[in-house]
């Protein structure tokens, strides 16, 4: 029966005019799904990773890291819709500051590095099928950013959303597009190999690539890191910060037992008797960001060496072809993280990153810290932390998840935060403009309106 599914997922692709080597990787994991694999790692096969490099102590020389510089392009991933936060096109079109959003920013950001160091400095962005024409509409009005014949974005692969009960290519008359899905940011070494970008990249004399993902405005260019990284002679690192008791869900870095190789383990690999150790900030006391650098010369001769199949552990991701209809046909979509590259390269290695560097918006309690005036943009368009601790942020489920009903009830601008500790808004309450939180604020489950120029919550 699965043989005949993978059969027939396999004719959808090709119809569909997906790469042949896009094909190969969903078919290698397919084989995997079909023996059951889940890609669990158990906590005894396991060391934790306690002492990687800290970008704290790093010393550059300012010539050397401008040579690298001039050799490193900024790879921006923007697959993703924000379907969580009630979205239907990419996350990074969100305004976030001054009316410009996540893709603005990102933009100018490069655009000031490039003025700042006189580096080429290519910006290229990662789209899915579902986010590629929003994407370059807006990236249209920046004449200045292609860098000669680069193109601005490549295309993430799609592969089939596949039946739970037999796993074959499900069907959704109601809306075909919900019947693909795209395979993870795992992809994007597929990707690059098959859209021909990275042959391009390195024909044009670039050596390295800093990765990101495009909620995440802490990236800013970082001549120190690119010299840092060059300086290792790593084919592959990645950027941790350390964790607090707020990152106990990220992923992180471990060092396998039997090969004494590091891996990447997320939620999803981590046995559910397991999760104790998983959430241990002490035990395990680094978190992933999802910041990486590569050496594209290596990466180009693994990725040839392995016929564009990277192996990444699977991840079985669980869902309904519709995500808006719990109701509907439960499907498997097969899927890699990006970061889990890192056990395929030998010397791989991780460096320790500021908190700066990481500020993703996974929710609308991140979108209003990130618009508040706990930060402000500096020369470089990075968002600058203006106190000494981000206040913890709880948003009712129902009035704010979604991000129309957020912006309804922030029509006149989201509050002060500045002298804030916390601010627990339990109910639907609508605010008015000029508000601003002191100290610890709890708004109860009553819901109400928060009047112009209020002061909410209590010193202490």
């Amino acid at each position: 029966m699965s043989t005949d599914g993978l059969a027939a997922a396999q004719q959808k692709m090709q119809d569909a005019g997906v790469a042949q080597t896009a094909i190969d990787v969903f078919s290698h994991y397919y084989g995997q799904l079909e023996e059951g694999v889940t890609g669990t790692i158990p906590e005894d096969t396991i060391e934790p990773y306690l002492d990687p490099p800290k970008l704290e102590d790093v010393k550059i020389d300012v010539a050397e890291a401008k040579k690298v510089f001039d050799k490193l392009a900024i790879i921006n991933l923007n697959g993703g819709l924000g379907t969580s936060m009630g979205l239907d096109k990419a996350k990074s079109l969100l305004p976030v500051r001054e009316g410009k959003s996540f893709l603005d920013l990102i933009v100018e950001q490069v655009l000031a590095a490039r003025r700042g160091t006189g580096s080429r400095l290519p910006l290229i962005f990662m789209n899915s099928f579902r986010t590629r024409e929003d994407t370059l509409e807006v990236l249209s009005k920046y004449p200045d950013l292609p860098v000669g014949d680069l193109p601005l974005d490549f295309l993430q692969n799609k592969e089939p959303k596949l039946r739970v009960d037999d796993l074959t290519p499900v069907q959704w008359e109601a809306d075909p597009d919900l019947e693909w899905c795209p395979p993870g940011h795992g992809d994007i070494y597929t990707a690059l190999q098959t859209s021909g970008l990275l042959q391009q990249l390195l024909d044009a004399g670039f050596k390295y690539a800093s990765v990101s993902n495009s909620d995440n405005l802490g990236t800013v260019p970082s001549p120190v890191i690119a010299a840092w990284f060059a300086a290792t002679g790593a084919p592959y690192a990645a950027e941790l910060c350390r964790r607090t008791p707020a990152d106990r869900k990220g992923g992180h870095l471990a060092v396998r037992k039997s090969d004494g190789r590091l891996i990447l383990r997320d939620t999803a690999q981590t046995p559910a008797e397991e999760m104790d150790f998983f959430t241990d900030e002490h035990r395990h006391p680094f978190f992933h960001t999802n910041n990486l650098w590569w050496d594209l010369e290596q990466l180009d001769a693994i990725l040839k060496e392995r016929k564009g199949v990277m192996g990444l552990p699977l991840i079985r991701n669980e869902k309904t072809v519709d995500p808006s209809d719990k109701s509907s046909t439960p499907v498997y979509q097969i899927e890699s993280a990006m970061g889990a590259a890192i056990e395929v390269f030998d010397g791989a290695t991780a460096i320790v990153v500021g908190r700066d560097r990481f500020l993703p918006v996974k929710a609308t309690s991140d979108l209003l810290l990130v618009r508040s005036d706990l930060y402000e943009l500096d020369e470089r368009r990075a968002l600058v932390k203006q106190v000494e601790q981000v206040p913890d942020v709880s948003l009712a489920s129902g009035p704010y998840k979604l991000i129309g009903d957020f912006e309804e009830r922030f029509g006149q601008g989201v509050p002060s935060l500045k002298q804030a500790k916390r601010l627990d808004i339990q109910g639907d309450w609508t605010f008015g403009a000029d508000v601003a939180v002191v100290g610890e604020a709890v708004l109860g489950g009553e819901g109400g309106e928060v009047p112009e120029g209020a002061k909410v919550g209590a010193a202490g």
